[in-house]
């Protein structure tokens, strides 16, 4: 049932983000369309609530709570962020507002990026520890293994990122250098 409910989650996730831009924009009544965005986190209110009240009836705790707990955790992380970046899309591409800005490709502002990226998955693993650490304890005497491993899972996949953020931090890249970038002696010896 938890899986059901987490694969209605995520489906209402993203029929609510499409019908309130549709309606923010295509339809042009933002207040409806502000509304219908803000019914997200109820869906991960009653997903926490039913994988609760699943515990509470004497379930085992298995993989599908530790799974509702990540994608809990994700959400609460990811969900604002993604909403915002899919919100300037649909204004550019639907009511012809500004380009949305494109995160930063070189240097250290790239690296500035992955950093808050990071930020987001370490709130992400936090959310989700903190609800298996709960689920845990709610439970008490029973076997929570499973739970156990998944707030694994989560600290194992903010050390992966965060590791992939440092190496833009350790070794930046560099912008392309153009024809007119290039000095000039370097130019004589290619020919151009």
């Amino acid at each position: 049932m938890v899986v059901t409910l987490i694969i209605v989650c995520e489906v209402g996730f993203w029929v609510l983000l499409a019908l309130g831009l549709a309606v923010r924009y295509l339809l042009g009544w933002r207040r409806t369309g502000v509304a219908l965005l803000l019914c997200e986190p109820v869906l991960e209110l009653v997903l926490f609530a039913v994988t609760a009240i699943d515990l509470r009836n004497g379930a085992e705790p298995g993989w599908e709570h530790g799974l509702a707990a990540l994608y809990i955790g994700y959400t609460v992380a990811y969900g604002h962020y993604t909403i915002r970046w899919l919100d300037g899309h649909a204004a550019h591409r639907l009511s012809g507002g500004p380009r949305p800005p494109k995160p930063p490709r070189y240097g250290l502002a790239r690296a500035r990026h992955e950093g808050g990226l990071w930020l987001r998955t370490l709130l992400a693993a936090a959310v989700a520890c903190a609800l298996l650490q709960g689920a845990i304890w709610y439970v008490g005497d029973g076997d929570t293994s499973s739970l156990r491993s998944f707030q694994l899972v989560a600290l194992r996949a903010l050390g992966i990122h965060g590791v992939v953020a440092l190496t833009y931090l350790i070794w930046p890249k560099k912008a392309p250098v153009t024809a007119a970038a290039r000095p000039r002696e370097d130019r004589t010896l290619t020919g151009r």
